[in-house]
Parts: structure tokens; sequence; C-alpha cells
């Protein structure tokens, strides 16, 4: 391994499945080691890992990476969004994080939106309409299922903040995580006191948000990781806005991330304010927004159709009859938490590449439907999608986002792009860069670009048409126990 050009710094992705570390050149970019270790989530309606697990997949994984973690100047914390994490007074977890695809708590959104000005009012308040995946929502439920859990928390935080909490002995996190709680005010930047009262929650409880730029704090002593004392550590953020400012993602620029959920984003200079709760209206980590539609049923869920038919993954046939909703997992866009999967259309010569190209259509169609409010109304409709994430590289899944969009694909030759991210805002506390300038001077978001082909109308057809047909069979789907 060639000596560095520059100062070293460490960008984390703490996802859902596991945590993988990144030492990065600051000068060039470059990669200079890398390490992953997983985590456990629980399976059924709780979706929970204990956050101990997190620091322990951290150390795993950096020291995979070696002495050049130990040399890192700086380090930056980028994690999956949403997740409650609730310590009591040494720190320590009082229950396992419940996690943003956690969907119990689908009926406490739906009160919530009710009791605190509808959809128009959280809309214009907190810039998104809270579903079950909101920390606010998962709180309530708490709350509601677990007093004795609420009254033992000291501190709440999300899943970057616990990780940042013990390496600095700060409690802090940043604008672009906070927007996704629920409680902060997108309008006015700052935690909402109605909503926390309304929900019980002091905000004495709640991190600081630390302004882009600034630094959250630095390593303490005694914390168990190759980081020297007085390591710089850079806010952290959450994944999504974290891979924005991997790809250093300009206004306009539409994203397209394949992962456990599918996500669509582009960064914007104008607040969002969705009352349809289709479009979060999340920050980013840089003083802009990051309008974003998530599902929860991405990679995973076509993947578990490929099984269940005994297919590889990229085993697809053409087909025109069979549409299939592949919602194992409750959905989020469109807002049916508890619905389950659906197939349509199923005829005698119906084969196996038919049926799992369907499900590839159905977790890509609802992605592509939020893509044009998600995007400025100027936005370039020849402007490449940036096609990201874990399914990104997979034929099926570009030629799949290619035949429904009908716009040409880039798919960056970078990998782990939510650990680049933090990087670059690690490196920037050092240069007194922009964080996104960083990354676009590393050319993150280079690589080829697949053109346009026509855009499959009737495929689109069909899918909203079933869509439209089974809503409210779909609605009607009971709670998991």
């Amino acid at each position: 391994m060639s000596a560095a050009e520059g100062p070293l710094v460490v960008g984390v992705d703490t996802s859902t499945q596991s945590t993988k570390a990144l030492v990065v050149d600051v000068a060039t970019g470059r990669v200079v080691a890398k390490g992953q270790a997983p985590h456990t989530v629980s399976s059924g309606a709780a979706r929970e890992s204990d956050p101990r697990q997190w620091w322990e997949a951290l150390s795993e994984a950096l020291g995979q990476c070696g002495e050049p973690a130990h040399e890192a100047a700086a380090v930056s914390i980028g994690g999956q969004q949403h997740g409650l994490v609730t310590l009591d007074g040494r720190g320590e977890p009082v229950r396992p994080a419940m996690l943003w695809n956690d969907v119990r708590s689908a009926p406490q959104a739906e009160r919530l939106v009710a009791e605190l000005g509808g959809a128009q009012g959280w809309a214009e308040r907190t810039g998104s309409v809270p579903g079950a995946s909101f920390t606010v929502t998962k709180w309530a439920w708490l709350a509601e299922h677990e007093p004795e859990a609420v009254r033992a928390t000291r501190a709440v935080r999300l899943p970057h903040d616990y990780l940042t909490e013990r390496l600095t002995g700060q409690g802090t996190t940043d604008r672009g995580d906070a927007s996704g709680t629920g409680w902060w005010a997108s309008a006015t930047e700052a935690y909402d006191e109605e909503t926390l009262a309304h929900v019980g929650l002091d905000p004495a409880l709640l991190p600081r948000v630390v302004k882009p730029g600034e630094v959250a704090g630095t390593v303490r002593e005694h914390h168990e990781l190759p980081f020297s004392r007085g390591t710089l550590v850079a806010p952290g953020t959450g994944d999504n806005a974290a891979a924005a400012l991997g790809l250093g993602l300009r206004p306009g620029t539409p994203v397209l991330s394949l992962g456990t959920s599918g996500t669509v984003y582009a960064v914007s200079r104008r607040r969002p304010t969705d009352p349809t709760g289709t479009v979060a209206g999340f920050a980013d980590a840089r003083g802009d927004w990051l309008p974003l539609a998530c599902t929860l049923n991405c990679t995973l869920a076509v993947d578990r159709v490929a099984a269940l038919l005994g297919l590889d993954r990229e085993a697809v046939e053409p087909g025109h009859t069979v549409t299939l909703l592949p919602y194992l997992d409750g959905e989020r866009t469109p807002n049916l938490p508890h619905a389950t999967g659906l197939l349509h259309g199923l005829r005698h010569d119906t084969t196996g590449g038919q049926l799992l190209q369907a499900a590839y259509d159905g977790a890509v169609h609802a992605l592509l439907g939020a893509l044009d409010l998600v995007l400025e109304d100027d936005a370039d409709r020849t402007t490449p999608l940036l096609l990201i994430g874990g399914g990104a590289r997979g034929s099926a899944w570009q030629q799949t986002v290619r035949r429904l969009s009908g716009r040409p694909v880039q798919v960056p030759d970078a990998r782990e792009l939510v650990a680049l991210g933090a990087a670059a805002q690690a490196a920037a506390l050092l240069t007194g860069e922009d964080p996104g300038a960083v990354a676009r001077r590393w050319n993150t978001a280079a690589g080829p670009v697949l053109p346009a082909v026509e855009r499959d109308e009737a495929a689109l057809r069909r899918i909203g048409g079933v869509l439209s047909d089974a809503a409210p069979l779909l609605a009607r789907n009971p709670e998991p126990r």
C-alpha cells in the first residue's frame, strides 16, 4: 500500500445490516483501508437492534482497517435514519433501538397527524407528514406500550448520535438526521416545543444540533477505538444526506438508491412542504434541503421473491400481464404500513422469470412515481438519474429503472457512498472546504452513463391500475401482531 498524499480521515456508515468504515486520503479521495462487520436485526413486526452491537461492529470494522485508522486526523459517522435509541443515566440502552423499518407505530402516526394540525400543518411546520418510520411516532408508541422504559430514559438519540456520543462524550446530532425525527421544525430549524410537549418528551433529553461545518467534539479517552485522543469528530448525518455528500450532489440532480429500502431524492434550495406525505422534507448536511421519497421494500423484497422462485436475481424474463406489488414489510410509498404483497394477472403460461421481473417493476414503480414530486418543476429531465446502493450494479435493476423512467442512468464507480460522504464531512473539518466540494474534487460520481430508452408506458399504466383497484384491499390488511 502506497503512502498517503495527505492527511487521513475515517468515514463510517452504520446501516441497518452492518457497519462499514473507510480510511480515506484527504488529498486524493483514495480509499486506503476499509472494514465491515454485521448487525443483528430482530424479525417479525418488531425491527430492533441493540445499539451496543453497533459500537462492537464499528470496533471490528476499524480493526480490519489496520494502521491507517490509527493515523486518522478526523472521523465522521453516517447512519440509518429515524431509529429511536433510549439511554439511561449511565448512557446504557434502556431497551433495543426501534429501527426505521419498524412499523408498529403506524396507529400513533395517524393519531399524531390528526391531533397536531393535520397533514398540512405538519408539512408546514416540520417539512414532513410523519409515518411509522419517523422517530416521534416510535416515542409515542413506547410511551403507550412501555411506559416504564420512558420513565427510565435520560437521553434520546438517533443511531449515528449514539456512536458519536460514545466517541466524544457529548450529545450531538445534525440538521440532516434531526429533520427525520418529526420533532425538529424545518421552518425554524429548531426542536418544536409543541410537538415535544404533546408526546411528553423533555427537550433536555435531546442532543444539541451541530451546525454544518462545526466540530461536534474530539475523541475522548477510554473509547476503545484506534483513534488518538483529540482526533476531530464531525457532526455526522443520516445515511441519505451522507450519500448526497458522497456524490457531491448539486441541486436538481436526481438520485435513486437501491438498498434495504429504496429512496429517490435531490438537493434543493427550497424547503419542501408536501402535505400528501409522499415527499419527506428532510434537511441536508450542508444547509440546503433534501426532499426524499422512500419505500420499505426494495432489494430485500426482490431477493426474497427470487429465493421463493428458486431463481438467480438476474433470471428475469419479459412479460406483459403479471403485476406484483412486493409490499412484504408493509409500505411507506404509498403509505400502507400493514399492506402485504399482492400478485395480479397470473396465467397458465406465466413463467418464474416473468414473476421476478414483475417484482422488480413493482419495487421501482413507486419510487419513480414520486420522482416528479421530489424534483423542482424546472429540473432538466435529460439529466442522468444517479443509481446507487447495493442493487445499482445489478443488470436487472439497471434495465428496469431505464425502461420505467425513460431517463439516462449513471452508475457511479465509487462504492460505499454513505461512508465516503461521512469521510468528506470529516475532511472538510481539516481543509475548510464545503464537503460537497471535497467529494467533487474526489470525483466520486464518475461512472458509466446508460442512454435513455423509450419509457414503458403500458407497464406503468398496468401497475398503476392494479394499485388503484387494490388500494381498499391493501388498506384493510390487519395490523401485524
